[in-house]
């Protein structure tokens, strides 16, 4: 039997970014069986990520989570920053995983997996088809590629990655003024790119696996069957 180790309430509602309507999100961890893993073949259902609607919930096992964490995917990196009261299931493995949270995080992978998925919305937002696009898809991007200029900014100078945003109000009105004008957020990203190229960061040159490593061994001892 598959073991939740960590879950949370992630995207517009924990950026603070969520209205009346907004779907809820959910993110976390599992760990299948460590007993699935020990025959001659790896066993490719149990390296899944789950996806479940109503509720909306996406699920990676513990391995894959740790593999994308150490990318330095933003979206698997938020789940050990969120704040504590948008936790829905926090076991002990799920509090050491916080615990080493910072083991996963190296400059050159903040800096290419935020830069690289703002880049993704800009090019979403200035393609030709932006005007098949309703308004309201195009200022939900343009909200994304800032939140993940600036998260990937704070996270980039102080090794520490702040979930709620200080503002929300900004982002939306970000967000109206792009659906007007999708080349606004050409500029966004440019002063992104300056900053990478000329701040200082405490955060090493390559992420710390061992910790990550040593996590998912007790994981597998924790829970044989």
């Amino acid at each position: 039997m598959d073991t939740v180790l960590l879950q949370g309430v992630v995207g517009s509602t924990a950026y603070g970014l969520n209205h009346a309507g907004s779907d809820i999100d959910r993110l976390g961890v599992y760990a299948a069986p460590a007993v699935a893993f020990h025959g001659l073949d790896l066993p490719i259902d149990r390296e899944a990520t789950h996806v479940g609607h109503d509720p909306d919930i996406t699920l990676h096992e513990a391995r894959k989570y740790c593999l994308l964490a150490l990318s330095g995917n933003p979206t698997a990196t938020e789940l050990m920053w969120l704040p504590d009261e948008l936790y829905e299931v926090r076991t002990p493995l799920g509090d050491e995983l916080i615990g080493i949270r910072t083991s996963f995080l190296c400059a050159p992978k903040v800096r290419g997996a935020y830069l690289g998925y703002a880049s993704q919305q800009l090019t979403r937002l200035v393609s030709k088809d932006v005007r098949d696009i309703s308004p309201a898809k195009v200022a939900k991007h343009a909200r994304h590629l800032a939140r993940l200029v600036h998260q990937g900014r704070d996270l980039y100078a102080t090794g520490h990655l702040t979930v709620r945003l200080a503002d929300p109000r900004w982002y939306r009105d970000f967000g109206e003024s792009v659906a007007t004008d999708p080349e606004r957020a050409r500029a966004v990203l440019t002063e992104a790119e300056e900053f990478f190229d000329t701040a200082s960061t405490p955060l090493p040159d390559a992420p710390d696996a061992s910790a990550a490593q040593a996590w998912l061994l007790r994981v597998r001892a924790a829970i044989p069957r």
